[in-house]
């Protein structure tokens, strides 16, 4: 688990502990696009996280009130992750975000991976 940060100097700075990273967005978005999901499901919906992260990640995500973990007592255990109400503002506030680096994701892909100026994705 993240050790707590703290006192915040701003908002932004108390958003950014919760978001920061390169998987809790992700995280975030996908489980706001396909609802409630169950470990494996989230872990096909993100390439490149391996298994060891995303449960660190959901963890710490859980801790901080945006993500809910449901465990049924089945056999074997069946677990899905949905967003809070927290997560769900919280996902409309990365919004605004996910569309500025839809509008400049050429101009941050020149910059940041040369090699690569003509391979873009769409969020």
């Amino acid at each position: 688990m993240a050790k707590a940060k703290g006192p915040y100097t701003c908002g932004l700075d108390a958003a950014v502990d919760v978001v920061g990273g390169k998987w809790k967005p992700m995280i975030l978005w996908t489980l706001h696009a396909g609802g409630t999901l169950r470990f494996g499901e989230l872990r096909r919906h993100i390439d490149g996280v391996s298994e060891k992260v995303l449960i660190q990640q959901l963890r710490e995500l859980e801790a901080d009130g945006v993500v809910h973990r449901e465990v049924h007592p089945e056999v074997p255990p069946r677990v899905e992750y949905s967003l809070t109400g927290l997560g769900e503002d919280l996902n409309t506030a990365l919004v605004p975000l996910g569309l500025w680096g839809d509008r400049h994701m050429k101009e941050i892909v020149t910059r940041k991976h040369p090699a690569q100026r003509g391979a873009t994705q769409s969020t």
